[in-house]
């Protein structure tokens, strides 16, 4: 990701938490209590965040996120990952104009995702690709419904 980081913490100092059955369990943190709770967050404090162009519905690229991004993203208007190769956040565009406008936030029936739709100036993969799931087609079987 050739993004510019954001102010380097770790998800460990960003949401302080207990772990219990693996899952990391807040404690205090910059989300609302009853979102905090309803998260269900990696081992590494994580949830990933699907990035959806809003109007066209376009998968645009998968990130992750802590409290302390999500906090971020639902605050500013911009979206705010946690990069789990630097260990530091990075706001999406702040290097390459590629800015993610929130337009919505979602979780999941379950708490472990994310869906972020976004208005996406440019291209939202890394590689300069409209989204990062362009050419990378694999072979599969095609199922048909009754």
């Amino acid at each position: 990701m050739s993004e510019q980081p954001a102010p380097a913490t770790s998800p460990a100092n960003a949401a302080p938490g207990n772990t219990v059955s693996g899952e990391t369990q807040p404690t205090a943190g910059p989300l609302p209590a009853g979102l905090a709770a309803a998260l269900k967050r990696d081992s590494a404090g994580l949830v990933a965040a699907i990035v959806q162009q809003f109007d066209t519905h376009e998968v645009l690229m998968l990130g992750w996120m802590d409290d302390e991004a999500l906090h971020r993203t639902m605050t500013t208007g911009r979206v705010t990952f946690y990069s789990r190769s630097r260990q530091e956040y990075w706001r999406k565009g702040d290097t390459s104009g590629h800015v993610q406008w929130v337009k919505s936030l979602a979780m999941d029936c379950d708490g472990d995702a994310l869906l972020v739709r976004v208005d996406q100036v440019g291209a939202a993969c890394h590689t300069g690709t409209r989204t990062c799931f362009d050419g990378r087609e694999l072979d599969a079987v095609v199922g048909h419904g009754g």
